[in-house]
Parts: structure tokens; C-alpha cells; sequence
């Protein structure tokens, strides 16, 4: 489960916690239909929810504050729960009354296709550190192959803001990082492979 990938990157601090949870709901494509779950979680949020007992309070205190996946699992259901128009108390019984693996398959199910943690992008927000900046890290260092594209060499991802995709000797395609088309390495070899193809069937035509 993809899901699970992101307890591995734990604890946080409440700024990645925050930027965390947002990349995932963002590369969910839900769209809100309400204004409290049109804002994406901030630090002042998690404070709120925590204050309000809808999440479990961080290990430590003040700066040296953690947050954990326990904790990433209840604002996900917070948001995804808001988004369904449910209200606070609402939503405070449901996390009382859920367990770990409960909210994780019910968030799961909700979210659909979550891109694993150095896939995620976070647009113009501001991406965590810690070790999801460094999951992000060898993300943007490690070229992107064009699998099943012959002769397809692909150049490193820029500065986390580009896709160079090698398609073919003398052929790259280019993708901005938070295009649907770019969203995970699957929709990203598709892509590939349909230009190749497209370039292909236009070469063999000229030559004829």
C-alpha cells in the first residue's frame, strides 16, 4: 500500500507534517465542494485540530514538537471527511471510534492512486525537509528511463521543477512537474512511449 510508504518518513514536524498531507491531497485530484475543505492543513490548523481533541497530541512540545503517522492518517480523515460536508463533532466521534488500520483503508479508498513520497509534488507550497526532502532529493537526482522506449535516455528532473523524458536518439519530451501528465512515473512512461510512437510512425511516413 502507497500509504503505508509515508510511515516510513516519519516523525515530522508540524511545518512537513502540514506540506506533507497537502501534496497528497493535491495529487488526489478531489476537488473540495465546501469552503473549510477548500484550505489545504497549515500549522495553525493542526494546532486547532489538535486543541479540539480531532488529533492526537505531538510527542514533545513547543519547536521540538513530532508528529507521527498516526497523526498524518487523522488530518488526511479530517479533510477527506470535511470535503463529504461532515462537521467537527462529526468528525471527532468517527476518529474516536476508528482505529489505525480503519483510517487507513477508508483514506486509501478515498484517495485512490497516492504517488509514493518521491513522486509528490507540492507545487508552489512549500515542500517538507527532514527525510522527505530527502526522499524528494534523490527524486530530482536520479534520471527518469523511458522504460520500453528503445534507445530511451532520460535526463535528471531541474532543480524538482521539470520531467526531461529521453524518448528516442535525438528526441526528449519535457514536463512540468505538477502536469496531470507528469503526476507519477506510470502516466510519465505512457506519455513516453506515445511520443516514440508518434515520432516513429511520422519517420517511417517521410521515408516513404
Amino acid at each position: 500500500m502507497t500509504l503505508r510508504e509515508y510511515a516510513k518518513l516519519a516523525p515530522w514536524n508540524i511545518r512537513d507534517l502540514a506540506a506533507l498531507s497537502a501534496g497528497i491531497l493535491d495529487a488526489s485530484g478531489i476537488t473540495p465542494i465546501n469552503a473549510a475543505a477548500q484550505s489545504r492543513p497549515s500549522d495553525r490548523t493542526i494546532r486547532f485540530y489538535v486543541t479540539r481533541h480531532l488529533m492526537s497530541a505531538p510527542d514533545g512540545r513547543g519547536t521540538a514538537a513530532t508528529y507521527g503517522y498516526r497523526h498524518l492518517l487523522q488530518l488526511l480523515a479530517i479533510k477527506l471527511r470535511q470535503m463529504e460536508g461532515a462537521t467537527l463533532t462529526a468528525i471527532a466521534k468517527d476518529l474516536t471510534e476508528s482505529t489505525g488500520d480503519v483510517l487507513e483503508k477508508r483514506i486509501a479508498s478515498a484517495l485512490g492512486s497516492i504517488p509514493a513520497p518521491e513522486e509528490l509534488s507540492f507545487g508552489d507550497s512549500a515542500a517538507p525537509r527532514g527525510r522527505v526532502a530527502r526522499a524528494l532529493a534523490r527524486r530530482d537526482h536520479q534520471p527518469f528511463a523511458a522504460a520500453g522506449v528503445p534507445g530511451g535516455a532520460a535526463a535528471p528532473l531541474e532543480a524538482g521543477a521539470w520531467y526531461r523524458v529521453g524518448v528516442g536518439e535525438g528526441v526528449e519530451i519535457v514536463l512540468r512537474h505538477d502536469h496531470p501528465a507528469a503526476r507519477s512515473s506510470l502516466t510519465r512512461q505512457r506519455v513516453a512511449t506515445a511520443v516514440a510512437r508518434a515520432v516513429r510512425e511520422a519517420a517511417e511516413a517521410d521515408a516513404l
